[in-house]
C-alpha cells in the first residue's frame, strides 16, 4: 500500500501557484502551506476546506521563515528558533482545519528545510522536538534513506518515508539539485513507471545511471511541477495497473 502526498495551498495573493482542486482527486495527503514560504490566509482556508471535503488526510508544510525566496533558500537557525517557527505554523493550520471540522494528522518540511534537516541529525532533532511539543501523535514526513528517519523515529516520532515520483535522485539516495538538469521529471509516461517502482521496491535509474532501490510509505507529485495534475493522474493510473493499493498513511 502506497500515500500519494501533494504540495498544496501555495497561491498567495494575486499570485496562482498550481491547481490544488484538480490535484485532490488524485492524492490521498495534502501537504498545506502555512505561510512562511507560501500561502495566506484565505488560501490556505480554502485548500483545507476542499482536502477535508474529500476526507484527504492533511499535513503542516513547514518551512524556513523565507516567503521571498519560496522556502528554497538555507537558512542558519538555532534548535530553539527552529522549534517555535515549526510550532507556531502547524498552529497555524490547525486554526483552520478545526473551522472546517478536522485536523492536522503529520509534518512535512518544505524546499530548503528539508533538504538540510535529512542530513543533519541536531536539526532533525529540532524538528521532532517541535512536533512533540504540539501534539504527541503527529507524524514526519521525511526523505526516505536519510539519518532524519532514525533521529525521528529515536524520539518517538512516527516516521513516514517519502520518495518522489517526479524528481530526479543522486547515486547517494538525495534529490538532485533544482539548480541542475535532471532535477524535475515532467513525462506523465516516466512519472508513472518511477512511481510504481518506488512504490514496489524496484530498480530506479539515478541520474548518473546506476541502479537505486527505495523503500517508502509515501510519494510526493509537487503541485508547482509543470503539468503537475497530469503527472498525479498518470501515477495513479500506474500504480492500479501494477496493483499497488493507494491509501492515506494518516
Amino acid at each position: 500500500m502506497i500515500d500519494i502526498n501533494s504540495d498544496m495551498g501555495e497561491s498567495f495573493g494575486a499570485y496562482q501557484m498550481g491547481d490544488d482542486e484538480a490535484m485532490l482527486a488524485y492524492v490521498t495527503s495534502a501537504n498545506i502551506a502555512c505561510g512562511f514560504h507560501a500561502g495566506d490566509p484565505r488560501t490556505i482556508d480554502a485548500t483545507v476546506a476542499q482536502a477535508a471535503a474529500r476526507e484527504i488526510a492533511i499535513g503542516a508544510h513547514v518551512s524556513y521563515p523565507d516567503l521571498s525566496g519560496f522556502g528554497r533558500r538555507s537558512m542558519r537557525v538555532s534548535a530553539e528558533e527552529l522549534v517555535t517557527d515549526v510550532v507556531y505554523q502547524i498552529g497555524a493550520l490547525e486554526g483552520f482545519c478545526r473551522r472546517h471540522s478536522t485536523t492536522v494528522r503529520y509534518v512535512k518540511a518544505h524546499g530548503a528545510l528539508y533538504n538540510d534537516l535529512a542530513d543533519d541529525e541536531e536539526l532533525a532533532a529540532a524538528f521532532a522536538d517541535a512536533l512533540l511539543a504540539y501534539r504527541g501523535d503527529l507524524s514526519a514526513l521525511v526523505l526516505a534513506g536519510s539519518p532524519a528517519v532514525a533521529v525521528l523515529t529515536e524520539k518517538g516520532v512516527p516516521v513516514i518515508r517519502e520518495g518522489f515520483a517526479d524528481r530526479g535522485y543522486t547515486a547517494g539516495g538525495r534529490l538532485v539539485s533544482r539548480r541542475q538538469s535532471g532535477a524535475l521529471i515532467t513525462d506523465p509516461a516516466v512519472v508513472a513507471e518511477r512511481g510504481w517502482r518506488i512504490a514496489t521496491g524496484a530498480q530506479i535509474d539515478a541520474a548518473d545511471g546506476s541502479p537505486l532501490v527505495l523503500e517508502v510509505d509515501s510519494l510526493c507529485v509537487h503541485g508547482d511541477t509543470p503539468g503537475a495534475v497530469e503527472l498525479a493522474r498518470a501515477l495513479r493510473a500506474g500504480l492500479a495497473e501494477h496493483s499497488v493499493p493507494v491509501a492515506a498513511f494518516a
